[in-house]
């Protein structure tokens, strides 16, 4: 038995948005930075408990403030990726707003925190960055060296079809 869910990648601009779905996907990562325009589609098959769980990937160009990003795009979102990188203060300083609005214009939806760079720095100044977001539900991850990408993808899929 299979299923289709939709799934939202969103954040500010040059977080990794993009180097995660394609580590996900592709398995692969390149250095080079390519701006996202619009929105990008990808998709992947996981298999939850015995039934497969085609991911229809949307990532979405990225923002300052999730309230400029195209309602169209979130629609009919069964899951959502916000994704900050740990190394720039400014993609994460208003977390708590942004997830506050995203509840607000798309609720009952499971949301995972992402966290990503997380090898750009060292486990003292990471600490740091953690206690700042103070959220439980964080993510560690980086596109890069492929820590705890699978797992956060897949850890939204279960969340999708409990």
């Amino acid at each position: 038995m299979s299923v289709s869910k939709k799934v939202i990648l969103i954040g500010h601009f040059g977080v990794g948005k993009s180097s995660l779905v394609k580590r996900f996907v592709h398995q692969k990562f390149s250095e080079d930075y390519i701006t996202t325009i619009g929105v990008k589609i990808d998709k992947k098959v996981v298999n939850v408990k015995g039934l497969s769980v085609n991911m229809i990937i949307w990532d979405i160009a990225g923002e300052d403030s999730q309230q400029k990003v195209p309602a169209s795009y979130r629609l009919g979102a069964h899951g959502a990726l916000y994704v900050f990188d740990v190394s720039r203060p400014s993609t994460y300083e208003k977390l708590t707003e942004e997830l506050a609005f995203l509840n607000d214009i798309i609720p009952d939806i499971p949301i995972q925190i992402l966290a990503n760079k997380c090898d750009l720095l060292s486990e003292e100044e990471l600490k740091e960055v953690l206690e700042k977001v103070a959220n439980p539900q964080v993510f560690q991850t980086s596109a890069k060296t492929g820590d705890h990408v699978e797992e956060a993808f897949e850890l939204l899929a279960k969340s999708m079809v409990s």
